[in-house]
């Protein structure tokens, strides 16, 4: 990329930080919240290396990623400013990729099945790392197949289960709001989901919801991260 490319592209990407930043400062002031309360993911897949680079100069440190490979080779060219990243991984993930994803993932969002948990705190362990973790939850009216997220009912049992993992931190939950739907139905049942995490681990306060199209809704039901990709980083080609 050129000098001038560069510029155009951190200028770009700048312009959208600043507007999604005014949109939380905004939803925060409306719910009574503080903005210190809420984490801005930057959701980064099929976006360049050079871009992540570009949001870590600009002081975004989360970012998200939804595929394995993709993650490793970002992680991989990036090693310089490794250490002060936080990479989650956000994507459906089967129990074979565990091992790989434990190796470059802080944070896995989509926690959904134990054999999942399992794997994951397995992998863990062997590489001498803490793994923060959420469980995902559905929310959606009906479970619909190939949609990631365990059952509501559910939650306390398997929050339980992955609270006693050796090298995972249980730190809370995720969700999407179904479209179509109304996003705050879907926000106000993943906060009932947040409050049975935190009577096992009354230190899983993370509520992950929200991304570009309801990041207000999230905020007024509690978020405390917001996922957001096309609102900052626009739509450019995919990554190879």
């Amino acid at each position: 990329m050129t000098v001038h490319a560069t510029a155009l592209r951190r200028f770009e990407i700048q312009s959208g930080l600043g507007e999604v930043r005014h949109r939380i400062e905004a939803a925060c002031a409306a719910a009574g919240r503080s903005v210190d309360d809420v984490t801005l993911v930057v959701v980064t897949k099929t976006f360049p290396a050079s871009d992540v680079e570009l949001l870590h100069e600009l002081g975004c440190l989360d970012v998200a990623e939804n595929r394995d490979q993709e993650a490793r080779q970002k992680v991989e060219s990036l090693a310089a400013i490794r250490s002060s990243l936080r990479w989650h991984m956000i994507g459906q993930l089967q129990r074979n990729k565990a091992r790989s994803v434990a190796g470059w993932a802080d944070v896995v969002e989509s926690v959904d099945r134990l054999d999942l948990a399992d794997a994951l705190s397995a992998s863990a362990v062997s590489r001498q790392r803490t793994i923060d973790v959420l469980i995902q939850v559905s929310l959606d009216p009906d479970p619909l197949e190939g949609r990631g997220g365990i059952r509501r009912a559910d939650v306390g049992p398997v929050a339980e289960a992955v609270s006693a993992l050796p090298g995972l931190r249980l730190s809370g939950v995720m969700g999407v709001a179904p479209h179509p739907g109304d996003p705050n139905d879907a926000f106000a049942l993943l906060r009932e989901a947040a409050s049975a995490v935190q009577l096992v681990r009354v230190e899983a306060r993370t509520i992950s919801a929200g991304m570009s199209g309801d990041l207000e809704q999230a905020i007024a039901h509690g978020a405390t991260q917001v996922r957001i990709g096309g609102a900052i980083l626009g739509k450019r080609a995919h990554v190879g």
